[in-house]
C-alpha cells in the first residue's frame, strides 16, 4: 500500500485469495484492505498513539440516517460522556480533497452535530471547528489532541 503522510504502524494484516484484510482494533475483527481503509486504520492508530484519543470513544462506520437515506460515518469520536464531538471522513490517497467531501461529513454533521470536521485522504489532512454562534467553520492547523479538545 502507498506510503502516507502519517507515521508508520505495524498492522495485523492477512490474505485469502487475491483479497487481503486488515485487523481493525476498534471493530475487532478484519476488513477488507481497500485504500480508503488503509488512510482509516493509519489515521486511528495516530489519533490513538499521538493523539492520546481513548479507543473506547471511537466508532468506525457508524450508521447515521441523512434525509431518510441509511448512511455511514468513517469515523466518530466522543466525549466521555458519550457526545459525538468530531467527524473524521477518509478518501483514498489518490482522490483530491475537495468541497464535496466537506459537504458530505457536514452533512452527517446535521444529525450528530460535532464541533468538528476532519477530512484525510492520508496525504492531506484538514481539520474545521465549527464556531457554532456564527454558524461558521474555522480551519485549524491541526487536529487537537484529546485533551485540547476539552471534550
Amino acid at each position: 500500500m502507498q506510503p502516507l503522510n502519517l507515521p508508520q504502524y505495524s498492522f495485523k494484516i492477512k490474505s485469502e485469495g487475491q483479497r487481503k484484510y486488515i485487523f481493525d482494533n476498534i471493530r475487532k475483527r478484519y476488513v477488507n484492505l481497500t485504500p480508503e481503509e488503509w488512510v482509516r486504520q493509519h489515521l486511528i492508530a495516530w489519533l490513538v498513539d499521538e493523539k492520546k484519543y481513548p479507543p473506547l470513544l471511537i466508532a468506525v462506520e457508524m450508521p447515521l440516517k441523512f434525509n431518510r437515506l441509511e448512511r455511514r460515518a468513517d469515523v466518530v469520536l466522543y466525549s466521555g460522556n458519550g457526545k459525538p464531538v468530531m467527524i473524521i471522513e477518509c478518501k483514498a490517497p489518490g482522490i483530491k480533497i475537495s468541497q464535496k467531501a466537506f459537504d458530505q461529513a457536514a452533512r452527517y454533521n446535521a444529525g450528530l452535530k460535532v464541533d468538528y470536521l476532519v477530512v484525510s485522504n492520508g496525504l492531506v489532512h484538514y481539520c474545521a471547528k465549527l464556531d457554532h454562534d456564527g454558524g461558521r467553520w474555522e480551519f485549524l492547523k491541526d487536529i487537537p489532541d484529546y485533551d485540547a479538545a476539552r471534550f
